[in-house]
């Protein structure tokens, strides 16, 4: 039987070559002008999906 993928989480995460979960991080939408240039600048780059979650993200993206 085939499993559906997640789409709005397929659009969300990526898998790194090493099999982990890669991800972007949040809180860099708005309310940027009380946010220092250091921390806008570290929001830009990926992060990895938290081992708590892990189990939820392989849930909604079997493929991955």
């Amino acid at each position: 039987m085939k499993l559906k993928t997640n789409r709005s989480a397929a659009k969300r995460f990526k898998a790194t070559g090493t099999g982990k979960v890669k991800r972007n991080k949040a809180y860099a939408r708005h309310l940027l002008s009380c946010k220092t240039t250091k921390q806008k600048r570290k929001l830009r780059r990926s992060g990895l999906v938290d081992s708590a979650n892990i189990a939820g993200v392989r849930h909604m993206l079997p493929y991955l």
